[in-house]
């Protein structure tokens, strides 16, 4: 397959499947600041909200770049009494959460902002849960168990994968089990999102090829969910055809304003996907190798995609049709379609230096029925659209070898 592959507008997903309406129950709660230079407007953004004394969540790396004293100018030049943490650690657990909590307790906070990647902005979600409910936060494992309102928050992602800054969820890994937990509830929804593409061109490369395949197996996973509804259909094509076109282009010229716009808006809209409609076996598969043997998030989800977008064609092809003809991969209703997407995926992945089988990291064939046992245990693959179990979870674990 040519790496010059021309990806163009398709037809958009109709609000109709087998000749029937569908019903669906569709509510925004994220305004979105979109646009190169949107950071600027941060302290404006927060006193429009009324905050006056804000927490201000990033990570060092942030912090080094530049990016958490640029916000912190916008705020403080808007009047703003700013309080900072800055020591959220990647795939943050509940340990992050509570020495976080700590200092926003002492700071009699009225808005949150989180700055960063999917860490910073579930850490922040995290301490917002917390803040305004109280308890730990294995108590909000799960959707609706917030019964206090919660502070508003402005989420500012730094990289183009989690779409966090659309999500009412923040995944939290338990520190003593390593396993996330998906607390979830609308009143968690950020207020706004500022969506600031030259805040994404100092991620190294790296990390702009573990994020866009995070954003490329969003929108792949939640076009196809059990979940999914028009709207969210509508999302996760665009994100898809925003992302399967700009990632080799940010991969290629880093410090491209354009392709980094099309990958964050791509990765935004992907997340509003996922709030409507959830994902897939993939990430299912994936948060169990990040626990066990550390493998990074994104990483681990472009190993198993390719797996489960075969797994899954029998009975999603033709809509995994509708992805493939996004990229010229073949004509609409082909048989192989589900083939051509995963080979295509497979092949981003590999031209973006990731790994592309689980043989790097040594895995014993023995600890493959408890990695299968834990993924069937994963709340996102009751939404595949193919039902999985612990032994055909095996068995996709045994491809990915």
């Amino acid at each position: 397959m040519s790496g010059s592959t021309n990806i163009e507008p398709s037809q958009t997903p109709r609000p109709v499947e087998n000749g029937r309406l569908v019903p669906f129950d569709y509510a925004p709660r994220t305004r979105v600041v979109f646009g190169p230079g949107t950071l600027n407007q941060l302290g404006s953004l927060v006193t429009e909200l009324g905050g006056t004394r804000v927490f201000l969540v990033t990570d060092p790396g942030l912090q080094q770049a530049g990016h958490a004293q640029h916000g912190l100018e916008s705020l403080n030049a808007a009047g703003l009494h700013v309080t900072m943490f800055t020591d959220v650690q990647q795939n943050p657990t509940t340990d992050d959460v509570d020495r976080a909590l700590a200092v926003a307790r002492g700071a009699n906070v009225d808005l949150i902002v989180g700055l960063g990647g999917g860490s910073s902005m579930d850490c922040a979600k995290g301490v917002n849960f917390l803040l305004s409910n109280g308890g730990r936060m294995e108590d909000y494992w799960g959707v609706g168990k917030a019964t206090k309102p919660m502070l508003p928050m402005i989420a500012v992602p730094t990289t183009s994968g989690t779409g966090s800054e659309a999500q009412s969820f923040a995944l939290i890994a338990n520190s003593k089990t390593h396993m996330k937990m998906a607390c979830g509830d609308k009143k968690a929804a950020c207020k706004i999102a500022i969506l600031d593409p030259e805040l994404t061109v100092s991620m190294p490369a790296s990390v702009t090829a573990a994020t866009g395949v995070d954003a490329i197996s969003h929108a792949v996973e939640s076009y196809v969910s059990t979940s999914r509804n028009p709207v969210s259909q509508l999302f996760s094509r665009q994100s898809w055809q925003l992302t399967a076109k700009s990632f080799r282009r940010v991969m290629q010229r880093p410090t491209d304003i354009d392709g980094r716009g099309q990958m964050q808006l791509g990765a935004y809209l992907a997340g509003a996907a996922i709030e409507n409609a959830m994902l897939g076996a993939a990430h299912a598969c994936a948060n169990p190798l990040t626990a066990h043997y550390e493998i990074t998030h994104g990483v681990a989800v472009g190993i198993m995609l390719p797996h489960i977008i075969r797994y899954n064609a029998a009975v999603v092809g033709r809509l995994y049709g509708d992805l493939a003809v996004d990229c010229g991969l073949c004509a609409a209703n082909d048989a192989r379609a589900g083939e051509l997407l995963a080979d295509f995926v497979r092949e981003l992945i590999a031209e973006s230096g990731q790994a592309t089988s689980l043989a790097p990291w040594n895995i014993h064939p023995d600890s493959l029925s408890q990695l299968a046992e834990e993924a069937s245990k994963q709340w996102t693959g009751n939404f595949n659209p193919r039902p999985v179990d612990q032994q055909s979870l095996k068995e996709i674990y045994e491809c990915a070898m």
